[in-house]
């Protein structure tokens, strides 16, 4: 099958022009704006009801953990010191009870998860409605894509393989696709049009897919879908929200909307997405590590969460009445970093949704549903700045009122995972303090009250080691799990290469992620820093595939995290070589911060260990029916020859391309009286002055070009500029 040109759908899909609407007609619904500080219980639609058996597993676990934490506070007590404890190892024992709080509750879950899998009863609080109900689909859903820059060889690929994944199981008359543009590269946002022409054409979805391009971003992805909701939300009765990236089979969209159905009190369902099409060695780690251990992990929070969840902000699927009557984000006071759009939106969402009393549910079972990763640890880094900004955010959002406990402990959860880093480098900087209190200083014998016997600095050696070999363990675990997991599943083993090739790669992955990690500290304290002290951060487009920068790139970005390696190595030796041996694994990170950052965004090393079939997962050695279907479309399109590099140029010599675009600018202005675009007027100005098309091209900004391209007005002018 030529993957560009599929077989003709039925007689009953088509249309007779490409050329029509890019939308439907709009019926929105008002989403008002959620008040943070005023909230009573009796605006929630749904009451809850006690679950005593929810509760007890919560109980378990915060149990388990307080003990666990209590006995490594205790251990390290009796590490510092037989005797007295001084001020400085107070507060050592304190940021290492503060840090071992954040490995004690993951071990927890990631042990319960570990259990219900062997048990065979994973569980989310739902039972996932069977396929067989696919026949029965009362509801209409949308298919959301938000995109912002993206490569659109591999959103349209993707779009289609799932439109055409649902057309095989019959049930197109209850899903239509929206690919939703922020994106403010106007070349970019061309090949956005012909791939969505092209996408109508091969598949007849004249009716069934639809493409809307804003023509500011205005609150980035959360407005994106706030502007859906309000122009065509009233059509559709649950919205599948996705990533550029994401992929989802048509099973898993039927279960999906067959479950919410079912469901009324439910209002989001968060899916567990699988890591896919990974080539680098940095991201192939990540698509095994998600694959292999994520399962387990999922299945202890969803163990202990029930409709408690949380979102994720992709690949789930959201009741669109629940979510514009509660979901409606506020703007903060202030600039950013803390001032301004909320950043991390989903976690707001999720928790004003439950507030409201409708539930939220992890799918931790639900196959069928991808996402990428990516590709190399300074891209991993430019993402997390993002979710950094976003996550700090949140403290903001903390006060909230009549928000679930659990909601706020999603927030704190997300928060302390960036303050961990700072917390953890306190850690480490007041253990070389008490180093070279003990190894340099004189200490004080004898207190200056009378005493019989001096105050002698005891430090518990072998007490030391072991608690130094419990907190490895239990940071461990949850990979050993993973692995542990495959005891009951050998076809699942064997799909990841065996016994054999999966142990070897935990090892690889573990040395990576353990090399990885003290870079990442560092790279997390800088940004927490930084943002308290109101240096917001930008946000740029992700790369997704190649991962190679160039050496200089990463010698200059890496430069100071390996100066920081060198010092504290010698100043480790200086104080003792034992010492040294017990901050080695940070030092040794920091060390070979710049060659582990290289080889991390290299294919040739990841295909390399593909090869030898070590850091594989299922999907890569048996791949499902979308997955290949997608990536064949990708690579098809991506072959198709380069276009001009200027979008007005392009545009000059392409009179279809001149006609599709004029076809799909809105027919209405989207403006209040009074309120004009700066730079479609610089434009048209611009335009006006320049002697040819070349000249203009030259003289207007991108931001120009982007709002000419976008106003009929504009559009007009340059079309009689074309005609000269």
């Amino acid at each position: 099958m030529d993957p560009l040109n599929p077989p003709p759908p039925p007689p009953d899909q088509t249309t007779p022009s490409p050329l029509s609407r890019p939308l439907p007609d709009e019926n929105g619904l008002p989403m008002p704006t959620q008040a943070l500080r005023q909230w009573t219980a009796a605006n929630r639609v749904w009451q809850g009801r006690h679950d005593w058996a929810l509760r007890g597993r919560r109980l378990l676990v915060f149990a388990a953990t307080f003990l666990l934490t209590a006995a490594a506070g205790y251990d390290m007590y009796q590490v510092l010191s037989v005797g007295t404890i001084t001020a400085l190892q107070m507060t050592f024992l304190i940021v290492f009870t503060l840090s071992f709080i954040w490995i004690a509750l993951p071990f927890v879950s990631g042990l319960l998860g570990f259990i219900t899998v062997l048990s065979g009863r994973v569980e989310s609080g739902l039972t996932v409605e069977p396929l067989s109900l696919s026949l029965t689909l009362r509801g209409r859903n949308a298919l959301l894509m938000p995109i912002y820059n993206e490569a659109p060889s591999r959103i349209f690929a993707g779009m289609q393989a799932m439109y055409e994944a649902l057309d095989a199981l019959g049930v197109l008359d209850h899903f239509d696709l929206f690919i939703l543009s922020d994106t403010t590269d106007p070349n970019v946002w061309l090949d956005e049009e012909l791939a969505f022409a092209t996408l109508r054409r091969r598949t007849s979805g004249y009716r069934r897919i639809f493409y809307r391009h804003r023509p500011k971003n205005f609150r980035r992805k959360a407005g994106n879908i706030a502007d859906f909701c309000e122009r065509w939300g009233a059509n559709y009765d649950h919205m599948v929200v996705l990533d550029a990236d994401s992929l989802m089979t048509g099973e898993t969209l039927v279960r999906l909307a067959a479950t919410m159905e079912a469901n009324p009190a439910v209002g989001l369902l968060q899916t567990l997405p699988q890591v896919v099409n990974r080539n680098t060695l940095f991201a192939r780690a990540q698509q095994f590590a998600a694959r292999l251990y994520g399962p387990v992990i999922a299945a202890g929070v969803a163990f202990w969460h029930g409709g408690d969840s949380n979102y994720w902000g992709h690949n789930a699927i959201i009741r669109t009445q629940a979510f514009v009557d509660h979901a409606g984000l506020p703007d903060f006071t202030g600039q950013p970093p803390f001032g301004g759009h909320i950043l991390s939106h989903d976690f707001v969402e999720a928790a004003l949704m439950r507030r409201a009393g409708w539930k939220v549910h992890l799918l931790p079972n639900l196959a069928g549903s991808y996402e990428e990763s990516p590709p190399s640890l300074l891209d991993f880094a430019e993402r997390d700045r993002r979710w950094c900004q976003g996550n700090l955010q949140h403290l903001r959002v903390l006060p909230t009122r009549g928000l679930y406990w659990m909601s706020r402990l999603h927030l704190i959860t997300g928060i302390f995972s960036y303050l961990a880093s700072p917390i953890w480098l306190l850690f480490i900087g007041l253990g070389l303090l008490l180093a070279l209190q003990a190894h340099f200083m004189r200490p004080e014998y004898f207190a200056h009250d009378f005493a019989l016997f001096p105050t002698w600095p005891v430090f518990d050696a072998e007490r030391a080691m072991r608690l130094f070999i419990c907190t490895m363990a239990i940071l461990v675990a949850p990979k050993i799990f993973g692995y542990l997991g495959l005891l009951k599943d050998r076809e699942t083993a064997r799909r990841f290469g065996g016994w054999l090739r999966t142990g070897v790669s935990v090892v690889i992955e573990t040395v990576l992620s353990a090399l990885v990690a003290p870079v990442m500290m560092v790279l997390q304290t800088v940004v927490v820093v930084g943002i308290f002290t109101g240096r917001a951060v930008g946000w740029n487009a992700q790369r997704r595939d190649d991962g190679s920068i160039p050496l200089r790139a990463i010698v200059r970005r890496h430069f100071g995290h390996t100066l920081f390696g060198v010092v504290f190595g010698i100043a480790a030796y200086t104080i003792s070589p034992p010492f040294l041996a017990w901050m080695s694994p940070m030092v040794l990170g920091l060390l070979l911060a710049i060659p582990v950052s290289a080889a991390s965004g290299q294919q040739s090393l990841g295909r390399a260990l593909r090869r030898l079939g070590l850091l594989t997962i299922p999907e890569e050695n048996d791949p499902p029916e979308v997955l290949q279907r997608a990536n064949a479309l990708a690579q098809a399109l991506d072959a198709e020859p380069p276009k001009e590099a200027d979008a007005l140029l392009r545009l000059a010599e392409d009179a279809e391309l001149r006609a599709l675009h004029l076809s799909m600018l809105p027919t209405t202005e989207r403006r209040r009286k009074g309120e004009f675009d700066v730079d479609l007027l610089l434009g048209i100005a611009k335009l006006d002055e320049a002697n040819n098309l070349e000249e203009a091209a030259a003289m207007l900004s991108s931001r120009e070009k982007l709002a000419v391209l976008g106003h009929r007005d504009g559009f007009e002018r340059l079309q009689q500029h074309i005609a000269m």
